[in-house]
């Protein structure tokens, strides 16, 4: 507090305190409070505002008097600066204290992407409102709004993400209370599945082409396409995370918050051997100010337009990314006839939803699985003839 409550004899009830800090017109500002009893007889101190934001004494005096007269009345008093708060518009959150937010704890990509949809499809339909105001129905709007324009559903599906994680922090915050929005709405149906993955000889090209471009862009690479790690695991590695006698990396808080552990082949093993061990705590792979890496660099896209893997290719789940390699590592896997279970723990999949997309590389099961029935048909016209002699 900067100063001393102080009264005010012409106006009962109205308490005013001068700022060491700031000033108005030349002197100390006033912050004006009224004092009143509510329904419960218990005494209340509302804040008002300050003398620089045009409040006067007189004001505070009849806001002081409406509240009196609402609590004879039995009706409810809502304090200005609660109402302030309820009343925040959903673009002064995003943009204060959301998307800032965003910015430091997100990757890079994310956060962009975010804004994006924010600025071309949410604040246009909500960024006006009141957070309390924001119903399902104009969520829906949002949803219509996109769809018409042939946004694609994972866009729509995004930007209702957007929405939802606003609110969570807004509540999270003490900023908003009530119900999601979102939770009331429907997602849209989305299948974004990947269904590209390497061969070998594509894999080695691609390795080939971003080692001559860049060492540490290649050894991230080989940890995705033989280890099976996302990007954003790749870079929170510390080096105390590395063990190499024992040819592990330990991952640690991962997308699905479940630690696990990523088993090294010997070209991996060998990377690392290779490189400069830092200290314990050190990342393992660092920006060029030193610091850790938010996205995959802008060389990846160049090696794979270099090499033509996306010539022609429309459909998004036919392109070559950086998350391919993962996909690629898992899609092996499921050829080489490891079982799904097992697969599912190597990538760190929650459940086995996730996995199932690979279970038909599985080789043969299902064949093998559908020959049975020609077997066992056989068997019983055998027993049959065999009756009739």
């Amino acid at each position: 507090m900067d100063g001393h409550y102080q009264g005010l004899k012409k106006y009962k009830g109205v308490q005013f305190y001068e700022s060491k800090s700031r000033h108005y017109n030349g002197k100390p500002d006033r912050c004006y409070y009224i004092r009143y009893k509510n329904a419960l007889g218990k005494t209340v101190r509302e804040k008002i505002g300050w003398a620089s934001e045009g409040i006067t004494p007189a004001y505070a005096f009849q806001i002081r008097a409406e509240r009196l007269r609402s609590i004879r009345l039995g009706d409810e008093v809502i304090p200005i600066q609660k109402k302030k708060k309820e009343l925040v518009s959903f673009s002064e959150f995003m943009e204060e204290k959301y998307l800032p937010f965003c910015k430091e704890n997100k990757a890079l990509k994310s956060y962009k992407r975010e804004c994006q949809l924010y600025y071309k499809w949410i604040k246009p339909a909500i960024g006006d409102k009141a957070l309390k105001e924001i119903s399902p129905f104009d969520l829906e709007h949002i949803k219509k709004t996109m769809k018409e324009a042939k946004r694609a559903p994972r866009s729509i599906e995004y930007a209702l993400a957007v929405i939802r994680q606003a609110f969570n922090k807004a509540k999270e915050w003490g900023i908003y209370q009530g119900d999601n929005p979102t939770c009331k709405v429907k997602k849209p149906k989305v299948d974004n599945k990947r269904i590209r993955f390497l061969s070998p000889d594509e894999a080695r090209m691609l390795l080939e082409e971003c080692k001559k471009r860049s060492r540490q862009l290649y050894e991230m690479c080989l940890l995705s396409l033989y280890c099976g790690l996302r990007a954003g695991e790749i870079f929170n590695l510390t080096w105390q995370d590395i063990d190499l006698k024992n040819e592990l990396i330990q991952i640690k808080d991962p997308k699905n918050k479940t630690n696990r552990v990523a088993y090294m082949n010997d070209e991996v093993k060998a990377m690392f051997e290779a490189k400069k061990e830092g200290e314990p705590n050190e990342l393992v792979f660092k920006d060029r100010k030193g610091k850790k890496i938010k996205e995959i660099s802008n060389t990846f896209n160049k090696v794979v337009n270099a090499l033509g893997f996306n010539e022609n290719v429309k459909d998004p789940r036919d392109r070559v990314v950086f998350h391919t390699l993962r996909h690629t590592f898992a899609s092996w896997l499921a050829i080489g006839g490891v079982p799904i279970y097992t697969i599912k723990d190597l990538l760190g999949h929650k459940n086995l939803t996730m996995t199932e997309r690979y279970s038909h590389l599985i080789p043969d099961t299902k064949r093998q699985a559908v020959k049975v029935l020609g077997n066992i048909e056989k068997e019983g016209r055998m027993g049959v003839d065999n009756k009739i002699r």
